[in-house]
């Protein structure tokens, strides 16, 4: 972090909200953020391993942790985040959760599409409306959305999740100017291919990747500084080569690498 450890408590804690805080660049953010001094609210949907998490945190780095097992795409999602948050001194939410789906949009099942539209965008439209405004009246803080590559073209095999990133890109920019008057730091982090349990979760195959605590690294040290920020080179150089490209090229691109990231679900169908 480009802050000391004493400055960003100032203008980010004493509490931050993490969702997806169990794996992957959740869970790498807020082991940066115990390691900053910032007292930590876990959000996840495993409550052992949050549990564990919490413990670890709390008696390594000597800060205050809650650790809330919840299902952000069901009813009442949200509002247990918030309720748990009420009585927090909250200055900074990460939101990580989420997850992807891929193959055939037609053959897609419903109800798993639904449940990644209230996870990837109304539990984010929620919270950043919610914690924004306690944020504002605050007149400091800082909000972190989790975009990806993916979120700047439609991307075949993968269209719905696209689309989700797209809206969780656009809001971060428009949030980013908004809020920034009112002395609140909004980011979009936009990563390429990352090294944690998502793949697994969307059936999709990476060759190179970057490490969950790299992204997390570059993300906590862009906010305050940009609007969005691409942790890792390979997230850098797809999307510097595919911005050379129109728009149309792009989509046939992202085709191309969606196809060999997901054809062991056509082999294995036949």
């Amino acid at each position: 972090m480009q802050s000391t450890e004493s400055a960003w408590r100032e203008r980010y804690g004493p509490w931050a909200i993490v969702t997806g805080a169990s794996d992957g660049i959740g869970r790498a953010i807020a082991d940066q953020l115990a390691q900053a001094g910032l007292n930590l609210l876990l959000v996840a949907r495993r409550q052992a391993v949050l549990d564990q998490l919490a413990t670890d945190w709390r008696n390594r780095y000597s800060i205050k942790t809650m650790a809330l097992a919840v299902d952000l795409s069901q009813p009442g999602g949200v509002e247990q985040v918030l309720s748990a948050a009420q009585a927090l001194d909250v200055g900074l939410l990460v939101a990580c959760a989420g997850f992807g789906t891929t193959g055939r949009f037609m053959d897609a099942d419903p109800t798993q599409e639904l449940n990644m539209l209230a996870v990837n965008c109304q539990a984010v439209l929620l919270l950043s409306q919610q914690i924004g405004q306690r944020l504002a009246k605050r007149g400091r803080g800082g909000i972190i959305l989790m975009s990806s590559l993916v979120a700047f073209q439609g991307v075949p095999l993968a269209a719905h999740y696209a689309a989700t990133k797209a809206y969780v890109q656009v809001l971060a920019e428009g949030l980013h100017e908004e809020m920034a008057p009112l002395g609140v730091d909004v980011l979009a982090s936009s990563p390429g291919p990352v090294h944690s349990g998502f793949a697994a979760r969307a059936n999709q195959r990476m060759g190179m990747a970057a490490q969950p605590e790299d992204v997390a690294r570059a993300t906590l040290a862009a906010l305050g500084h940009k609007t969005t920020v691409r942790p890792g080179w390979l997230s850098r150089f797809l999307i510097g080569s595919l911005a050379l490209l129109p728009r149309g090229a792009r989509i046939k691109a992202m085709a191309r690498i969606m196809h060999n990231m997901t054809s062991h679900q056509t082999a294995k169908a036949v």
